[in-house]
């Protein structure tokens, strides 16, 4: 509709970001300077077009034309407003007025003033024999200057509507937990709402004409390259892939839109996996347990009467081959029940329940309690390097597992040996445990079945549900378990998702910097500490936010900022209403940091992570 209500307008329109990118053209625009359908379309570099009409003589005579379009550039760049008329080489006369946009680029007005010129030409040489006409002709000007200032008001009205438009459309994708963008038809970005690095740890966010194969990174570009030449080729691609950094898992949405270019949607889906994971496992419990109840109680009732059978028989006169017979049957019987009761702890109701867990703790007390049942020539230890923090997990459930796991790896050791426990953190997303051991490592087979229901390489000494007991908990908790073997004998890995305790500060903070890298920093701080946060870059739109938004609990907001107004007048409308932080780089003989000392707590920059959290605590308090 907007396309549209531009075409209607008699002059010719164009409007250009702060790349030097068409954001949007009407049809005069094309038609005025007959320019290819290329140079129409959003994301048309302005040098090109400057280029193509220079070529062409638009602009006269000119020996250097890449000297003229850089000189051009040179000056779009300063993105200041002006206005110039000029006579091309047709002989057209036209009338060039541009005005800048608040976040870069400009909107410019083309309007053909050729009548005028001449009107102004004949007035001048008959001013004495056409007054009558000159009379009309000066009605018609001024008539034609009225239509001309309705239209520069509609043109205004546009612009407003479209910065309105870009704005709201901006704020909305950057509060999304995603990475929304646009691919123009070279694989570069022309949109970007500047979340690439919350799914991908390690990209950059400004990426703004970028190739898609440098905002991604060589591995990660590979992986996705296939699906996005589907979309450039007409078709919707939706996949998934896990990045190398973290081992996060990363669901991609390729939209071709319809004029060469893509439409882009990533989102980080690891904790959506991990549960899925958890949920199918007790999924995979559940259809055990309901197979293997009925079997269990009447195999449990078969031992019974074997039990009792055999009890009669020892108090009977027997010999002494047959009271061998009959202790060697009770001690089967005895293993089969023993074998019953390890199935039904399996299959049974064995939800976990996560609870904050010190893991250096956790690891020790395991570590106490393991060492007496190995043998002397086997030693135990442990190495932990996670952070000193507490995890979200069920101790007891991962205590049993690794338990079973040191015991395990003392049988492969026989008397001597070495078993050490590591943990470790991968990114932000996994935490890692491995039980290692010097044994003989797995066979073949048992690398292939270890994780199978009764599978044992111990003969009779073995239930072969030890193992796949470990993996049932990895499994409901969202992990995963793998076996390899190690140049000194075999490791066991359980991989669990990686989840800290809650913080003690929780809420919805605004956080108000007109600096992109900066607000990034502090938007990580917020996040670590635990708050949820939505962003602005100045006044004005931290107040539409206040405005719309009715569960903020804090604003953390920089003294100066960008366009009208500054943290002061923000912390003047919002003081009574929400409890503010300012943060400043100003020194403190600066006339506004001394005067927010005596409106609110002011931070200085650079602050710690901690500082930030003492000055909250502080505050809260």
């Amino acid at each position: 509709m907007t396309t549209a209500g531009l075409n209607l307008i008699g002059q010719a329109l164009s409007i250009y970001d702060s790349q030097l990118r068409l954001v949007v053209s009407n049809r005069p625009f094309q038609v005025m300077f007959s320019l290819p359908d290329e140079l129409v379309q959003p994301g048309a570099l302005f040098r090109d077009t400057i280029r193509f009409l220079a070529s062409r003589g638009e602009y006269g005579a000119t020996e250097d034309v890449e000297d003229m379009v850089e000189q051009r550039v040179k000056q779009a760049l300063a993105f200041e407003p002006h206005y110039m008329e000029r006579v091309r080489a047709d002989g057209q006369v036209i009338s060039v007025e541009g005005a800048p946009l608040p976040k870069g680029g400009w909107v410019a007005v083309y309007t053909d003033i050729t009548n005028t010129k001449q009107a102004e030409a004949l007035l001048r040489a008959r001013s004495e024999e056409l007054s009558g006409q000159l009379l009309t002709r000066a009605e018609e000007l001024s008539a034609a200057n009225r239509k001309l200032a309705a239209t520069n008001a509609a043109l205004e009205e546009a612009k407003r509507q479209l910065t309105e438009i870009e704005a709201r459309t901006r704020m909305t994708t950057e509060m999304m937990p995603a990475h929304i963008a646009h691919l123009d038809r070279h694989g570069r970005y022309d949109y970007s709402n500047r979340r690439l690095s919350s799914v991908l740890p390690g990209r950059p966010s400004d990426i703004l004409g970028m190739h898609i194969s440098q905002a991604l990174g060589s591995t990660a570009f590979t992986r996705v390259e296939p699906h996005l030449q589907m979309a450039y080729g007409g078709e919707t691609s939706v996949f998934e892939f896990t990045e190398d950094q973290d081992s996060r898992r990363i669901r991609v949405s390729f939209t071709p839109d319809g004029d060469g270019g893509v439409y882009v949607m990533s989102v980080d889906i690891t904790e959506e996996t991990q549960a899925r994971v958890a949920l199918q496992q007790t999924r995979r419990r559940e259809m055990a347990a309901q197979m293997t109840s009925g079997l269990a109680h009447d195999f449990s009732n078969l031992l019974t009467i074997i039990l009792g059978m055999q009890s009669r028989l020892e108090k009977m006169d027997l010999s002494e081959d047959a009271r061998e017979l009959v202790a060697a049957t009770q001690q089967t019987a005895r293993r089969g029940g023993q074998l019953l009761n390890r199935i039904a702890d399996m299959t049974g109701n064995r939800t976990p329940q996560p609870k904050a867990t010190d893991m250096r703790g956790l690891l020790e007390d395991l570590r106490i309690l393991a060492s007496p049942s190995l043998p002397r020539g086997v030693g135990l230890s442990v190495v932990n390097t996670l952070p000193d923090e507490a995890m979200m997990l069920d101790p007891g459930m991962m205590q049993d597992a690794l338990l079973n796991l040191v015991l395990n790896a003392r049988d492969a050791c026989g008397g001597f040996g070495q078993i050490t426990i590591s943990a470790h953190r991968i990114g932000a997303i996994w935490i890692e445990i491995s039980v290692s051991d010097t044994g003989s490592g797995f066979s073949d087979d048992a690398l292939e079945k270890a994780m199978n229901p009764f599978f044992t390489t111990k003969g009779s000494k073995g239930s072969g549900l030890g193992l796949p007991m470990v993996y049932d908990t990895v499994k409901l908790a969202g992990g995963d378990l793998s076996l390899r073997n190690t140049p000194s004998g075999a490791s066991v890995i359980l991989r669990l998702p990686y989840r800290p305790a809650p913080s003690a500060h929780d809420g919805l903070v605004l956080l108000v910097e007109d600096n992109d890298e900066l607000r990034g920093q502090f938007r990580d701080m917020l996040i670590d500490l635990g708050f949820t946060v939505i962003e602005a870059t100045s006044c004005d739109e931290a107040l539409a936010l206040t405005a719309d938004i009715d569960n903020i609990t804090l604003v953390l907001s920089d003294i100066r900022l960008e366009g009208q107004g500054t943290g002061l007048d923000l912390l003047t409308k919002l003081r009574s209403v929400l409890p503010c932080i300012l943060m400043t780089s100003l020194p403190y003989s600066d006339p506004l940091h001394r005067q927010a000392l005596t409106l609110a707590p002011v931070l200085r920059k650079p602050f710690t992570k901690a500082q930030l959290s003492a000055l909250i605590r502080s505050e809260a308090a």
